[in-house]
């Protein structure tokens, strides 16, 4: 699979990626490109991006089981498949019960049941992976689809997941960085993303399990914890923490860039890390 995602991609909501970005996401060196922001059902995002650009992966990160039909999103499935093999990855999630309502409290079950549909509808296991922080998601990630899919997570819970996974499994980071050698400035652009995932139980947890303590975890956020949930630096010193996940076991360390202009840091850091060109 690091074959055909390759090393390192980029991480954008949805809407933010247009096909010109992605032609020259793809120039640099990028492996794949990566949808967040719960994408609707028939995915044309997905299939606009595919059409742009040659040979990269394009995945979800992720399609949200709660608002996204399991038959709808296989119908898509096979439609974007036929037209460009072997180049789309379905990534599923449950999402946050903060947004998704009463449904969502028992997410591990609801889970199950939509990749049991996946599977009815002919959604091959090496084509989605799973959105998952936790053992038992993890876990699930591990028997049910390619592999997993983390987000707001440090390199310390890579290595977790990796030993949970198993060696045969997709490992995917998603890593936010700040390309600004002054802290102050970084951290500024940083906690105007990152203080709206303190409120969600899922990643409070998860860093709390970490060992992260409540003073790092009240908004807007320890300076400690900022700066390891978005690595901040010059371009060499970005590198060096985005390889962090690769040593901890991540076969694909999706970048997600805070700067305002994305593309631009984006151009200055592929001139740091070892892409294939």
């Amino acid at each position: 699979m690091t074959k055909v995602v390759g090393r390192y991609g980029v991480w954008r909501g949805y809407k933010g990626f247009t096909p010109q970005a992605a032609r020259e996401i793809e120039e640099l060196g990028f492996g794949a490109l990566w949808l967040g922001g719960s994408p609707p059902a028939d995915l044309p995002e997905v299939e606009s991006l595919l059409e742009a650009t040659g040979s990269l992966t394009v995945g979800t990160s992720i399609v949200n089981i709660w608002t996204a039909p399991a038959d709808a999103v296989a119908e898509s499935f096979h439609r974007i498949e036929q037209r460009f093999p072997g180049r789309f990855l379905l990534g599923i999630g449950v999402g946050h019960r903060e947004a998704n309502g009463a449904d969502a409290i028992k997410p591990y079950d609801a889970l199950v049941r939509y990749l049991d549909e996946l599977d009815a509808a002919g959604v091959p296991k090496e084509s989605r992976a799973l959105a998952a922080l936790g053992p038992r998601v993890l876990k699930l990630a591990a028997e049910r689809t390619a592999g997993a899919l983390p987000y707001l997570a440090p390199p310390e819970h890579t290595q977790i997941a990796h030993e949970i996974l198993g060696a045969d499994a997709l490992l995917v980071a998603e890593q936010k960085v700040v390309v600004d050698d002054d802290p102050d400035r970084a951290r500024a652009i940083a906690r105007q993303m990152i203080p709206m995932y303190l409120g969600l139980v899922n990643y409070v947890s998860n860093l709390r399990r970490l060992g992260f303590s409540e003073e790092d975890l009240a908004k807007p956020g320890s300076d400690r914890l900022i700066d390891v949930l978005a690595v901040n630096g010059t371009p060499a010193e970005i590198a060096a923490g985005l390889a962090e996940h690769v040593t901890a076991g991540a076969d694909h360390v999706a970048i997600q860039v805070l700067n305002e202009d994305y593309l631009e840091a984006l151009r200055t850091l592929a001139t740091a890390l070892p892409l294939e060109r």
